[in-house]
């Protein structure tokens, strides 16, 4: 088990390096950033001491490693935009898109299993027809027009929720919420269900997929001759069997909401991290660009890296 955790955890670290090289590989191509700051009047010194005084006029991998060591101690780099540490704008955007990943992923995963074990158990009544049936738009529709049909109907024709913004917030320190103010609850409530709609059909469609293939089972027939309830076959022998599989791919998808989040932040205006980051790339501002970058490959990495490490404690046959 240990020689399994240290391979993950060596996994792990080296997906994060390679994701950080690609990173600023492509940042190369995104612009320079010496071109926005300076206004049309520079010179040539000009460029050439805020390139030396940025430290983009040294080789590519040297830049690279800097940013890793600093990054180690806490360093982020400063914006170039707005000439303060990365890592203090970052934290002032954090809890606004943790919050909005942390609610969607409750619907995405609550209603995906409710759901997903239905229609399995229904699979041939109305009801569950009907839900896989407009599933299909949680699968097919993108995330963006989803958001703007959600606006559209419950901001602009029955104007009853926010189309835009957190809402108000209450400081807790460092950490803004909005879970503890009125608005800040219904302004999740549109860009929740745009960010997770996608991940709770997929889940809902892998549990009842799951759950049909396990209700085929000899065991379980043997279950329904004993006599058992029809209650007890389903939850607590077929349900216990069904999330073991599920496990991996509800943490690949939990793990994109975070990463996808950029997505929905900028349809409803969200004021974290991933509307940082389309802000960033408008004015070139590289640090918080590879900053943000960085920052969800860690979360993603380590939420597979948990979902990895619980699936082989439920399902030791995985540790060899």
């Amino acid at each position: 088990m240990l020689n399994y955790i240290l391979r993950r955890v060596l996994q792990s670290v080296l997906v994060l390096l390679v994701v950080g090289l690609v990173a600023f590989a492509m940042f190369r191509f995104v612009g320079d950033p010496v071109e926005t700051m300076l206004g049309q009047e520079r010179t040539v010194g000009d460029i050439e001491r805020l390139r030396e005084q940025l430290g983009l006029n040294k080789p590519f991998f040297i830049q690279y490693w800097e940013f890793l060591v600093r990054a180690v101690q806490g360093d982020l780099g400063i914006s170039y935009r707005q000439g303060r540490p990365v890592a203090e704008i970052i934290a002032e955007r954090l809890p606004a898109t943790l919050e909005l990943a942390f609610v969607s992923g409750l619907f995405a995963l609550g209603l995906g299993i409710i759901l997903g074990i239905f229609t399995a158990i229904r699979r041939d009544g109305f009801a569950a027809n009907a839900i896989m049936t407009l599933s299909l738009i949680g699968v097919s529709l993108p995330t963006f027009l989803i958001g703007i049909l959600l606006i559209y109907v419950f901001s602009v024709e029955l104007s009853l929720l926010p189309s835009f913004g957190r809402g108000d917030v209450v400081d807790l320190g460092w950490w803004t919420t909005g879970f503890l103010t009125p608005s800040g609850l219904v302004a999740l409530i549109l860009p929740a269900i745009t960010l997770g709609l996608y991940q709770m059909t997929l889940i809902m469609r892998l549990v009842r997929s799951e759950m049909l293939e396990v209700l085929r089972q000899d065991y379980i027939r043997f279950a329904r001759a004993r006599g058992l309830s029809q209650k007890a076959v389903n939850f607590r022998h077929a349900l216990k069997n069904t999330l073991v599989p599920v496990i991996t791919v509800t943490g690949l998808q939990l793990g994109s909401i975070i990463a996808f989040a950029i997505i929905t932040e900028t349809v409803f205006q969200w004021p974290g991290v991933g509307l940082l980051f389309i802000n960033a790339i408008q004015f070139v501002d590289i640090p918080v660009m590879a900053a943000y970058l960085m920052l969800i490959s860690v979360m993603f990495v380590g939420i597979n890296l948990a979902v990895d490490l619980l699936y082989v404690a439920i399902d030791p046959r995985l540790r060899n």
